[in-house]
């Protein structure tokens, strides 16, 4: 699903001569002519302006291709595979809470936000940025990293425009959207490692189906556990899960309201969980696993007992080589799991 629009549109320059130059060497020309109109005809006919179409339909107009960029930490991880290195980034958190740029040098890029509520205006401003991209989550219809709060999003906007990449509930989707954002940028989106990491990718996709031909019957959950309940993911609100599901995982999925993404139980009614497997929200500094091992109700749930848990990458990989790792921990996963569940 891709809600925006990339444009790299070519436009006669305003400034470029409308008759008819003297047929005469640049040199002598410019000898000839008063000083301004001299640097006007040095000037290129024509600049490649750029035009982005965000998620929200925001559209924004730059005299080129954007190169100083502030990013959120999303946009970053699936930038930076593809040459474009942001001169700042907008975490949401310190880096044990936001799994998002694991794997992804960021080496000398300063930080200017570790949260929602925590970003440094003067720090942006600092850095002199020519855009701010952040993500755009189209079913919550809210920019990400903070950036939509009504304070901090009129002084960010007087420093540089921002922009929200489309988020939609499709991980192979995002990814595409980027690889034509990036290519927009200027970027070259078909070197060999790129190509490697696509093909890895594939194949990790690939090899998951056939594992699930052979456990055709196993019943995933995706859960969040805290100290006094468990909360589960509706499959088609999240992009892996959703991706997943397509490609023919089989997941509990829990009755909840038409616009809720989770429902939450208490540890008492943590069997209700139908599920062979339990993937695990790894977003947090803490260990999900270890969150349900220490409670002497949550452990009981048969997948705890039975060693069938694994991680799930809940709604941070941003590009391929950290989408075929997760594929490939998953596959891992099912082949060594077994029916346990009615």
């Amino acid at each position: 699903m891709r809600s925006a629009q990339i444009h790299q549109l070519s436009t006669r320059s305003a400034l470029a001569p409308c008759f008819p130059l003297p047929p005469m060497p640049l040199k002598i020309m410019l000898r000839t002519v008063p000083p301004a109109l001299a640097l006007l005809l040095s000037l290129p006919a024509s600049a490649a302006e750029w035009t982005y179409t965000d998620g929200a339909g925001t559209t924004v107009t730059l005299p080129e291709p954007p190169t100083r960029i502030i990013a959120h930490s999303t946009v970053a991880a699936a930038l930076i595979p593809y040459g474009i290195r942001p001169i700042g980034i907008l975490r949401d958190g310190p880096p044990s809470l936001d799994r998002t740029l694991d794997g992804v040098d960021v080496t000398g890029i300063p930080v200017v936000s570790r949260g929602w509520f925590e970003i440094d205006a003067e720090a942006v401003l600092n850095l002199n940025p020519d855009i701010i991209i952040t993500e755009y989550a189209l079913a919550e219809q809210i920019y990400q990293g903070g950036t939509n709060e009504d304070a901090i999003s009129e002084r960010l906007s007087a420093i540089a425009p921002i922009v929200g990449i489309p988020r939609s509930n499709s991980i192979v989707d995002i990814l595409e959207t980027y690889r034509d954002f990036a290519a927009s940028l200027g970027a070259d989106t078909d070197t060999d490692q790129l190509n490697a990491e696509k093909a890895r990718f594939d194949a990790s996709v690939e090899t998951l189906k056939s594992a699930l031909t052979e456990k055709p019957d196993l019943i995933l959950a995706a859960a969040s556990p805290g100290g006094s309940a468990i909360s589960v993911a509706v499959p088609s609100y999240f992009g892996e899960l959703n991706d997943w599901q397509g490609w023919g995982v089989r997941f509990y999925s829990p009755h909840v309201d038409p616009d809720s993404s989770y429902t939450t139980l208490s540890w008492e009614n943590v069997t209700d969980i139908k599920a062979d497997i339990l993937l695990l929200d790894d977003r947090w500094e803490s260990s999900a696993l270890a969150t349900i091992e220490a409670n002497p109700i949550g452990k009981r749930h048969p997948a705890i007992i039975a060693h069938q848990t694994g991680d799930w990458p809940a709604e941070w990989i941003r590009n391929y080589a950290a989408y075929a790792a997760e594929i490939e921990e998953l596959t891992a996963l099912i082949q060594q799991s077994e029916k346990l569940a009615d």
